[in-house]
């Protein structure tokens, strides 16, 4: 209740823009490490990571990125098969490190792909089906959208029912006008 509790609290300040992100040049392999051991030891089934990090780093919130990846992990292997493969990679554009998330599991229906950033969208949507038992609030994907826009990025989700969801995010690199307002 407490933690349901500060991530509403969080994403009123996050949509009221009072909320400040410490963004620092932070290390992606550590966070990434972290967490998939973490998800590995409390599954109550086989998960499999495969990890490529062309980025090496993201100029970003250490531990409110680590949320974001947190919530992406978990949605997986909650919305999940028997078996979860989930997949991590980062690359460097020009203008973002680019962040996806994707794994094998039940898919979003492209209905649900329009609202799923939504607040309480998951409450909705287990009105809708019951098929799958999964339960929640909906507000992690709404936490996590609102985390990425606090960092002027982008989420976006690709998905196909019965077959994989990734989660593409868009994190701004550090630009020179940053540097100035340090």
């Amino acid at each position: 209740l407490f933690a349901l509790t500060n991530k509403i609290l969080t994403i009123s300040k996050l949509e009221n823009h009072k909320l400040e992100m410490n963004k620092t040049e932070v290390e992606l392999t550590p966070i990434i490490e972290k967490l998939t051991e973490k998800f590995k030891t409390k599954a109550q089934k086989p998960v499999n990571f495969t990890i490529s990090l062309q980025a090496k780093t993201a100029y970003a919130d250490n531990d409110y990125l680590g949320e974001v990846i947190s919530n992406l992990i978990d949605n997986a292997i909650k919305y999940s098969k028997e078996s979860v493969e989930i997949n991590i990679t980062t690359e460097e554009s020009e203008r973002y490190t680019i962040l996806k998330v994707r794994d094998n599991g039940l898919g979003i229906s492209e209905a649900d792909q329009k609202i799923i950033f939504q607040k309480y969208e998951r409450a909705a949507a287990a009105k809708r089906s019951r098929k799958n038992g999964a339960s929640g609030f909906g507000l992690g994907l709404n936490f996590v959208d609102q985390v990425i826009k606090a960092h002027d990025g982008r989420i976006f989700v690709n998905s196909t029912e019965g077959e994989f969801t990734e989660f593409t995010i868009y994190l701004p690199l550090e630009t020179t006008s940053d540097k100035h307002n340090l």
